[in-house]
C-alpha cells in the first residue's frame, strides 16, 4: 500500500527534522507531506533542505496561517490526486510517537478504514499535561460523544490512519472546521458513512518544545460544531422519514 504521512506545521523548526527522521525509522517507505503555513520561524526551510536529498519528503508552503483543518483537507486532496492508499495524520511536536504508526497501519491491514490513536480508550494516557487541560480534554470528548452519537472515546485525537477510499466518499469541500473541531468532524463523517473504525491506546506526550496552538477560539468552535453535526444528522433522518 502506498502511504502518506500528513503533518501541518506552524513554527515547528525545532521539532520537524527529528519527527521526519523518526517516521522514516519506522516507516522507511512512506512519503511525508509537510503543509507549512509560512511559519515565521521558517520551518519550511528545514523541510526544503531535507527534501533536496530525499524525494519522499514533500512540502506545500501556504502564504499565511490558514489553520489545521484546511491543511489536512489540502493533504487529503493531494493524497487522492497522487494515488495514495493510506494517509496518516499526526502532529509535528513529538506528542505522537512515530513508533505507533506501525500499530495504526497493522489495524488498517486488518480491514479497518479509520484507526484512531486514542488517549482515553484504556484509562487516561497523557503525560505532562496540567490537570486543568487534561480535564478539559477528557470532558470535551465526553461532551462530543454524547451530542454527536459517535461512540469514540477520543474524538479530538489528531493521530489517525485513514483509507483514502473512505475520504473519497466524503464531501471535503463542506468541511470548514479547524483544530479539535476538524478532528471531530472527520471522524463523524466517516462513521456516518458506515466505515469500520477502531481506537487503539497510545501514550500522548506534551510537546517537547515550541508553543501549543490551543486557543479559546478553537475550543468554542468545537463546542458549537458538535451541535451543528448533531442537527445535520437529525435533519437527514427526518428527510428519509418524509420519503416514506
Amino acid at each position: 500500500m502506498k502511504t502518506l504521512v500528513i503533518i501541518p506545521t506552524y513554527n515547528e523548526r525545532e521539532n520537524i527534522s527529528l519527527v521526519i527522521e523518526e517516521i522514516k525509522k519506522y516507516l522507511p517507505n512512506t512519503d511525508i507531506l509537510i503543509i507549512d503555513d509560512n511559519s515565521p520561524d521558517r520551518t519550511y526551510e528545514v523541510v526544503m533542505e531535507i527534501s533536496e536529498n530525499d524525494n519522499s519528503i514533500k512540502l506545500i508552503r501556504r502564504e499565511k496561517k490558514l489553520g489545521l483543518g484546511s491543511a489536512y483537507v489540502m493533504g487529503f486532496k493531494y493524497a487522492m490526486e497522487n494515488d495514495y492508499d493510506i494517509i496518516f495524520q499526526m502532529d509535528a511536536d513529538l506528542s505522537h510517537q512515530p513508533s505507533d504508526l506501525i500499530r495504526l497501519l497493522e489495524k488498517i491491514q486488518e480491514g479497518y478504514d479509520l484507526v484512531i490513536g486514542s488517549r482515553y480508550i484504556s484509562g487516561v494516557n497523557v503525560v505532562n499535561w496540567p490537570m486543568k487541560r487534561l480535564l478539559l480534554s477528557y470532558f470535551a470528548n465526553l461532551y462530543a460523544r454524547i451530542i454527536t452519537g459517535v461512540p469514540i472515546k477520543d474524538l479530538t485525537s489528531g493521530f489517525k490512519a485513514i483509507r483514502v477510499s473512505a475520504l473519497k466518499n466524503i464531501d471535503l469541500e463542506n468541511i470548514k472546521s479547524n483544530g479539535y473541531g476538524f478532528q471531530i468532524e472527520i471522524t463523524f463523517r466517516i462513521y456516518n458513512k458506515g466505515y469500520k473504525i477502531v481506537e487503539i491506546p497510545i501514550i500522548f506526550y506534551e510537546r517537547r518544545s515550541g508553543n501549543s496552538k490551543m486557543s479559546k477560539k478553537i475550543i468554542f468552535e468545537a463546542a458549537i460544531l458538535v451541535w451543528r453535526l448533531s442537527f445535520e444528522k437529525l435533519f437527514k433522518h427526518f428527510k428519509i422519514l418524509l420519503c416514506y
